[in-house]
């Protein structure tokens, strides 16, 4: 079974994190909104499928799934329909991840967020959990960058961009495109699992360090560091 964290991680320089599943508690209520929409397309599609098939993948790629499955391409509304009503659930339902705020006022490390999301989403999200002083300046989207996970762009783009050589960077990852992603770039990798044993089993698989509760980060980036 994959260690939670392994004695050769190097001292980080700079620590990426993902948003959604990472710093978000997002994923479940966006891919429950993606389900639903898509359903009511015609692709009938379930949450646990949904999560399966589409947790980490840009939005293009999902629209793709779903045209497959259609055998038609989706109504021309259908992105800002989708993203409208994940926004107004967002509103209500949003949470961060259980333990984030207290772990990022302990980590002195400079830190980042490199999403495969829009920039209008992540200071949405991030605004509304209390989050987005501690990156304002330091958002890197895909959207922005035009290199979405698992290509390594956006992670060497947030380095290069800090002036961090990508083995000096730890990337924190909930999603295998991400993982994916990181290893491409030469970056070490942490994949969070948010004490789900259905995520330490599909994570495990492809990332060798887990981390299950972000309260665990601080005092491991502090071992290393001392």
């Amino acid at each position: 079974m994959p260690t939670v964290f392994a004695v050769d991680l190097i001292v980080p320089e700079l620590i990426i994190f993902d948003s959604d599943g990472v710093l978000v508690d997002s994923e479940i209520i966006a891919l429950t909104v993606l389900a639903r929409t898509a359903s009511e397309e015609g692709a009938a599609i379930g949450v646990d499928e949904a999560i399966r098939c589409f947790r980490g993948r840009k939005m293009a790629d999902c629209v793709r799934d779903i045209e497959r499955r259609l055998g038609r391409s989706v109504r021309e509304t259908f992105v800002t329909d989708l993203r409208r009503a994940t926004a107004l659930a967002f509103d209500t339902e949003l949470k961060p991840v259980e333990g984030i705020h207290a772990a990022l006022a302990e980590i002195a490390v400079p830190v980042c967020v490199a999403s495969n999301g829009p920039m209008s989403k992540l200071t949405h999200t991030l605004g509304l959990t209390k989050l987005l002083d501690h990156f304002e300046g330091r958002i890197f989207s895909a959207y922005e960058v035009g290199s979405w996970k698992p290509d390594p762009g956006l992670f060497l783009h947030a380095a290069r961009t800090l002036g961090v050589h990508p083995s000096r960077c730890v990337v924190v990852e909930d999603s295998l495109p991400g993982i994916h992603a990181a290893k491409a770039a030469g970056m070490q990798v942490l994949g969070f699992t948010g004490g789900d044993p259905d995520a330490e089993l599909a994570l495990g698989a492809a990332c060798e360090k887990l981390l299950h509760r972000m309260s665990d980060l601080p005092g491991l980036l502090q071992n290393r560091l001392a």
